[in-house]
């Protein structure tokens, strides 16, 4: 599973190339890129019409903020773990039962979450395996 967080999904908005790229590539294979809700929201409020530019993407499931999420991002942010949106992300990017092997998280700072997260910059040179 792709989780973009909230850079990432301003990055996206913002016509930023490699996402682009990986969001074709993903078309192609039917695969989805995740963005957590309170990402989205973040990056809307952020920029007016990037939630917009995001969702017009077929590739592009937003991850909801359910009862079970709400109570888990609650308890990241209270421990310390980041803002609203920087937990949900981190949140997502848990191991589920309906998604196997790890999850990659896309940001612009790999330092935002605790190790054991498998963050990615937008910008590494190997994000689409080129280097």
């Amino acid at each position: 599973m792709i989780i973009l967080d909230t850079a990432a999904v301003g990055a996206l908005a913002a016509g930023h190339k490699t996402l682009s790229l990986l969001t074709a590539n993903m078309a192609a294979t039917r695969d989805q890129l995740y963005v957590p809700a309170l990402c989205l929201m973040q990056a809307e409020a952020d920029s007016d019409g990037a939630a917009r530019r995001v969702l017009g993407f077929p590739t592009v499931t937003v991850d909801p903020l359910d009862a079970i999420a709400s109570v888990t991002v609650g308890t990241m942010i209270r421990d310390g773990y980041g803002g609203p949106d920087t937990c949900h992300a981190l949140y997502c990017a848990l191991p589920r039962a309906e998604f196997t092997g790890l999850s990659i998280l896309l940001t612009d700072d790999e330092d935002r979450y605790p190790p054991g997260t498998l963050a990615i910059s937008v910008d590494s040179p190997g994000m689409l395996g080129f280097f």
